[in-house]
């Protein structure tokens, strides 16, 4: 009979070493910093981190969504050892390496069946890639307005966090901002924003129309339109399903009038969803993908990789010191040939943390909705009137982190679950079991 491994909590966090490394992390650090739980690692091994006091937790939350191949993995450990051991820089935008030209390669044969031909420049981050997208839609079209949606989150420099709206606190004393940039309603089934009825939304969504029929008849006309952004799986937002009929809009919008569609998958990307982007998922179509996060299990790195009819820039017109590092390539190729092995996988073990789920919510019926795909799944919670349960998340956040599980909160009041992607149905039974503690021992939201 299979040993099922759990977490253990051996000293009630924070013990002793990890309150004296806060001090000292406090001492020196950023104020900027969120410091979601007091968390200080030690290591990590597959699906658990271990805390420096000898604590084990089970990680449902991935370094929000990044450690797709799981902690410390050994294929991963290996290519980056071996990519160490031969060169660590050379500039990627300057000269070539073989590593560079596979990831490139990888990328593009992954999207290729939909997406076509296409071209790929790689990034230190999510943040990065965008700020590259905006330039380079900006660039082909030579078109200025951006559109992107409520909700959204984008990054943290200064043109991604012009497109953020999903916290004011990202914006707050930071302008002058990109100009031109606008923000429209994110089809969000359970809290439509026109209509509150989640099936009419699904089968019904007018948040893409109204864009062409409202924006482009009354604000602005779609000619001034350089790129709509939008993540096909809203993240921070809190990991919404939009409606299908919301992302086909907008396909057609961006091809009546010339506009680059650009699918931020920073988070859905990289085997997320079950397929290697969210846009084969959902069979939309984007001009421009978008990754990073999970694509090099932990390794900086991210990745724009846009129709070769739509990468027009020229030489010299954009470059990136450190994307594209050789070590970083190593580790992300090594973490494409693990994911693409494991999809299948991924939608299994989906599929049934889904359905774990949902006899949560029989149980625990403020659990207001549940929704996502694959291991990209979120858990909304609503007080006895159906509003947001804001406050409720953090305290279940951090009950769990003290009963041994990771989480992480995103919009109002959603648990986003986020696991590496080498999660197994025992680990998910385990989790939900610390789940059910914690939501049995909180009460209703």
């Amino acid at each position: 009979m299979e040993t099922v491994k759990r977490p253990e909590i051996k000293t009630p966090p924070p013990g002793p070493k990890a309150k004296a490394l806060i001090d000292r992390d406090h001492a020196v650090t950023s104020p900027s910093y969120i410091k979601e739980y007091p968390l200080v690692v030690s290591h990590g091994e597959g699906m658990y981190v271990y805390d420096v006091d000898g604590n084990s937790y089970l990680d449902f939350m991935a370094g929000i969504a990044v450690t797709s191949t799981g902690h410390a993995h050994p294929k991963v450990v290996k290519a980056v050892q071996d990519a160490a051991g031969k060169f660590l820089h050379i500039c990627g935008t300057d000269f070539y390496y073989e590593s560079m030209i596979k990831l490139c390669e990888n990328l593009s044969n992954y999207v290729k069946p939909y997406m076509g031909e296409t071209k790929v420049f790689l990034t230190n981050s999510g943040t990065e890639a965008v700020e590259g997208a905006i330039k380079l839609a900006r660039y082909h079209t030579r078109r200025t307005k951006v559109i992107a949606f409520k909700g959204a989150f984008h990054g943290r420099t200064m043109g991604a966090i012009t497109l953020n709206s999903s916290k004011p606190t990202q914006k707050a004393h930071f302008g002058p901002l990109l100009p031109e940039i606008y923000h429209l309603p994110y089809s969000y089934p359970y809290r439509c924003a026109y209509k509150n009825e989640k099936t009419w939304c699904e089968n019904n969504c007018v948040c893409g129309k109204k864009l062409e029929d409202d924006w482009f008849t009354s604000h602005f006309s779609p000619d001034e339109v350089a790129a709509i952004f939008v993540e096909p799986i809203q993240g921070e937002g809190g990991y919404i399903m939009p409606s299908l009929k919301f992302l086909r809009d907008l396909r057609a919008i961006c091809d009546k009038h010339g506009i680059v569609l650009v699918f931020d998958e920073v988070q859905s990307g990289i085997g997320r969803t079950g397929d290697m982007f969210a846009a084969e998922t959902l069979g939309i179509t984007p001009d421009v993908i978008l990754s990073a996060k999970g694509i090099a299990s932990g390794m900086p790195i991210g990745a724009i990789i846009a129709k070769t009819s739509k990468m027009t820039w020229g030489r010299g017109t954009h470059g990136s010191t450190y994307g594209g590092n050789p070590v970083c390539c190593a580790a992300a190729n090594a973490t494409l040939e693990i994911i693409g092995g494991i999809l299948p996988q991924i939608k299994k073990t989906g599929s049934f943390f889904m359905e774990e789920l949902k006899k949560l919510q029989k149980k625990h019926p403020f659990i207001g909705d549940i929704r996502g795909v694959g291991l990209m799944i979120g858990a909304e919670f609503v007080q006895k009137d159906g509003s947001p349960a804001t406050e409720y998340v953090g305290k279940l956040e951090q009950l769990a982190f003290r009963k041994g599980l990771l989480l992480l909160s995103c919009g109002k009041s959603t648990i986003r679950f986020a696991p590496p992607l080498i999660i197994t149905e025992n680990d998910v039974k385990v989790g939900l079991e610390i789940l059910d503690q914690c939501l049995t021992e909180l009460g209703h939201a």
